[in-house]
């Protein structure tokens, strides 16, 4: 039961989005009263770790330190510099500049220019092209499409690169984060036919067929697809599927550990809800319960979460990650011919 507005909270979070009118504050309030001790140990921790250095590296500290959570006020650099994005921007200084001087593809404009208002209706920064953050949000998918011609612009990115904005505050590193996730960690996932995301929502599913035979079985006989289930998990990285505080800690991961995080808790989601999507009994109610669970009490608690992302997932080497992943592509592929 949502909680009632006598709460403390306001209706607007840290990153200017409002909170819904079903908002359960009370949830919320018992979560952050737990979480800000978690953020302030983490905080010192963080300190002790960078003292006066300007990076720090990669190794099994830091790995741990970024699984358990990258203070706000470091978010930014250390997403910059674990990402290769920092490396990239030092290498091609002014290149961003350049590519805001045009020319431009005018069909691409248009593109960008219909959805850059779309982003994050829900969010008072994305509101007004003089005071927000919507001209810089235009600045940075006109780069992108101009720098990446094969990918170009994709519907999607706009929500990725606004929260890149609400972290960095900052143009040129949203871009070159935005070029590391897409050229880099998400190989892909953002071309006109989006192998990567069906790849992987088809290596998601012969995960769960696997871990979970019931949920599949139970989705497969009420004729659903898991491309209908879970493509707004990997093409939005999250972004407008779970809380946002825990889609910082998921894309914290992402940014040093790459794609594979996004499978973890794709299949963590489905584990550990998988009494509620049996109950549920039909194409809607499955549909349905598949929205909620990325929203309940227990994707709330980021820090709990995370946690159980890399405990209930279990063992994922890599290899064998690749090794599905190839297999799933050439079905995506060959699926693709036929069609």
């Amino acid at each position: 039961m949502a909680g009632a507005r006598n709460s403390k909270i306001s209706d607007v979070d840290e990153y200017g989005f409002e909170r819904p009118q079903d908002f359960d504050y009370q949830t919320y309030e018992d979560f952050m009263s737990r979480y800000l001790t978690v953020l302030a140990r983490r905080a010192r921790k963080w300190s002790h770790l960078l003292g006066a250095k300007e990076t720090v590296g990669r190794g099994i500290k830091v790995k741990r330190y970024v699984r358990k959570g990258i203070p706000m006020k470091h978010r930014g650099k250390i997403w910059m510099e674990v990402s290769g994005g920092k490396h990239k921007k030092e290498s091609h200084s002014g290149y961003y500049k350049k590519l805001l001087e045009g020319p431009y593809n005018e069909e691409l404009v248009d593109s960008i220019k219909i959805d850059v208002p779309r982003t994050f209706p829900d969010n008072i920064y994305f509101r007004d092209y003089k005071e927000g953050k919507l001209a810089d949000l235009f600045n940075v998918l006109i780069a992108f499409s101009h720098h990446n011609k094969t990918v170009g612009y994709c519907q999607g990115l706009n929500y990725i690169a606004g929260l890149l904005l609400i972290v960095t505050k900052d143009e040129e590193n949203t871009f070159w984060l935005l070029d590391a996730l897409v050229t880099d960690l998400l190989p892909q996932y953002y071309t006109s036919d989006m192998i990567g995301v069906l790849t992987d929502i088809r290596v998601l599913e012969a995960l769960v067929k696997e871990r979970a035979p019931l949920v599949w079985r139970h989705v497969d006989h009420y004729g659903l697809t898991w491309d209908l289930l879970t493509t707004k998990w990997f093409i939005c990285l999250f972004a407008e599927v779970l809380p946002i505080e825990t889609v910082l800690r998921i894309w914290d991961c992402l940014f040093y550990e790459g794609n594979k995080v996004l499978m973890r808790v794709a299949i963590t989601l489905v584990l550990t809800n998988e009494q509620k999507i049996l109950m549920a009994q039909d194409f809607g109610d499955i549909v349905e319960c598949f929205k909620k669970i990325t929203n309940d009490t227990n994707a709330i608690d980021c820090h709990v979460f995370m946690e159980k992302v890399y405990k209930v997932s279990g063992s994922f080497p890599r290899a064998r990650l690749t090794k599905l992943r190839q297999e799933k592509e050439t079905e995506v592929a060959q699926g693709m011919k036929k069609a």
